[in-house]
């Protein structure tokens, strides 16, 4: 997405409908540079364990009633998504969720999309909550006021609602995909990539898969034959193995062990691998994330040489809604991929303090001893106190307190620049340049005027309804598949223009696009959230639709009703 809007950026400035000026104005907007500190300091309080700790608490507290835990839980997410990135929010919590489902023995596909959702309509509780929001409140500031709370108003009836919505219906909506009982049912149910080698006491050797029954006997797919460096793609079933030959395929963790123990062939770790070591004291194999910041995305395991950089194995690899056919050691990493990691015990913390995987595996959890740890708690609380009660600006608090977190060495500075999500900062300042563009050229009047006829078919103040009602379904429909970011810069010019057509007030129709474009729930890719959530549940695209449709149309109704309440026309 971030290359698509440079690409976009470009495109507008070399045809003149943007001036260099207005090209490279993105990167000095103040939404954008406190969104960046937001990253930081959001870092300061993950790092500390605090969001862990406190959700933990939670779920002790609600004893042994599973839904009232998840209630807490979400909530405590949702709460946690007002005061830092949401994006964050969700990184730190998904491991949290995990365990609370093996806690009360609740498949984790019930929890994680609820996570998600928790944590989008949880965003808009405040001015920092999501990008969004700080984003809006810059494209509008001299015109229209949007103070620190002021998202609350609509913010916490989403929250009621969407908590309610993700206790009482959801989990009937969605399938128990993965499994909460034993550490291999935990990957039973989704397909890895992995390799084999065929060893020379093999049964394999002289027979083909279908007459030793690997697909049917194991559920495991051979999607090719790697010999002396020749790939077979076609005809697998009936080729007449070697040995040394190499079986790309695709198959269940306990299948995989299966077939290793009974056809003697070789993951490619070269580690002996049964039950009891799976589950044993020296070494464990745990499930990472590729995270959004993730230096791993773009290249192969080969090329950041992960075995010596992390001290550990990749035993294979899940990309979800799409088959992988490649060597391991030569996939190219993408953000969501799933690594299946084999590790030892001892450096099990170096890899979960690392940035690039979000390690999926019950874990101790409690306080970090970093540094003045209660100031790093503090300091976003202060920040948003100072700029709610108009002390100093949003962007000057946030970089103070970033700078006393460097002074006392809470956070370092290496620490800041990995915890920025540049991906989101590019995207941010490429795309504020369109929405001048769309403004400008007369593409927002035009459009503007489109849906002001719409709402004119409805008579007196109905028409102001119905125009606001379109402007927020035309938000959350374009978010699900733009970003929230790009739906709102495109989407303020047109509903500033709106309300001037109509000759009322701006406030509700913007107010209107953030919660619009900060509400998707629909599709994976419309929100960054849902997409870290997609690989660990299980889920697959359909699932959010179910799920997420019907609460699009109530948050849709209920904005449509209460916006014009808290902000008049």
């Amino acid at each position: 997405m971030d290359v698509t809007a440079l690409t976009l950026l470009t495109v507008l400035l070399v045809f003149g409908f943007v001036d260099l000026d207005t090209a490279i104005s993105g990167f000095s907007n103040k939404a954008v540079l406190t969104v960046a500190i937001m990253f930081a300091l959001s870092h300061g309080l993950v790092k500390t364990g605090f969001p862990e700790v406190m959700v933990d608490r939670l779920s002790s507290i609600s004893g042994k009633s599973k839904w009232l835990a998840v209630g807490a839980f979400l909530v405590s997410a949702s709460v946690f998504s007002a005061l830092i990135n949401n994006t964050a929010a969700v990184a730190i919590l998904i491991p949290v969720a995990i365990q609370l489902s093996r806690r009360f023995q609740v498949s984790p596909s019930k929890v994680l999309i609820p996570l998600s959702y928790a944590a989008i309509y949880g965003g808009t509780l405040t001015l920092i909550g999501t990008s969004t929001n700080l984003l809006v409140a810059s494209m509008v500031e001299g015109k229209i006021s949007l103070g620190m709370f002021e998202f609350a108003k609509m913010g916490i009836i989403f929250l009621l609602v969407g908590t309610l919505y993700n206790l009482l219906v959801v989990p009937k909506i969605l399938p128990s995909r993965a499994g909460v009982s034993s550490l291999t049912k935990n990957y039973q149910l989704s397909p890895y990539l992995t390799e084999f080698r065929v060893s020379e006491d093999s049964p394999l050797v002289g027979h083909t898969c279908f007459e030793r029954g690997v697909s049917a006997k194991y559920d495991i797919t051979v999607l090719a034959v790697i010999r002396g460096g020749e790939r077979n793609d076609s005809n697998i079933r009936n080729l007449k193995l070697k040995e040394g030959d190499l079986l790309l395929s695709r198959g269940s963790l306990d299948n995989f062990i299966r077939f290793r123990e009974e056809e003697k062939v070789l993951l490619l770790t070269d580690l002996k691998m049964n039950q009891s070591e799976l589950t044993g004291a020296e070494s464990v194999v745990v499930e990472g994330l590729v995270t959004q910041e993730s230096t791993l995305i773009g290249q192969s395991l080969k090329e950041v040489d992960f075995r010596n950089s992390f001290g550990a194995f990749v035993l294979a690899i899940r990309r979800e809604g799409r088959v992988l056919r490649e060597k391991i050691a030569h996939i190219v990493l993408h953000f969501a991929d799933t690594l299946l990691i084999f590790i030892p015990k001892s450096r099990l913390g170096s890899l979960a303090a690392s940035r690039d995987l979000a390690i999926l595996q019950e874990h101790d959890v409690k306080l970090h001893k970093v540094q003045f740890w209660w100031l790093a708690i503090a300091v976003i609380p202060l920040v948003m106190f100072s700029a709610a009660v108009g002390l100093i600006n949003i962007l000057h608090a946030a970089l103070v307190g970033l700078v006393f977190l460097l002074l006392l060495r809470s956070v370092t500075i290496q620490e800041v620049y990995g915890s920025i999500n540049w991906s989101v900062i590019i995207l941010i300042a490429a795309f504020i340049p369109v929405g001048a563009a769309v403004e400008s050229t007369g593409t927002a009047a035009m459009i503007a005027d489109a849906i002001t006829d719409l709402g004119s078919r409805f008579q007196g103040d109905i028409a102001h309804y119905a125009s606001l009602s379109i402007i927020f379904l035309v938000a959350t429909l374009l978010t699900s598949f733009l970003s929230n970011n790009a739906a709102a810069i495109v989407l303020v010019p047109i509903a500033i223009s709106v309300a001037e057509s109509l000759d009322i007030s701006a406030q509700p129709f913007v107010f209107a696009v953030c919660f619009g474009a900060s509400t998707s729930f629909m599709t994976p890719m419309g929100y960054q959230t849902n997409l870290m959530v997609y690989g660990p549940g299980r889920y697959r695209f359909s699932d959010f639709m179910k799920a997420g449709a019907p609460l699009s149309i109530i948050f849709w109704i209920l904005a449509t009703i209460f916006i014009p309440i808290f902000w008049p026309f």
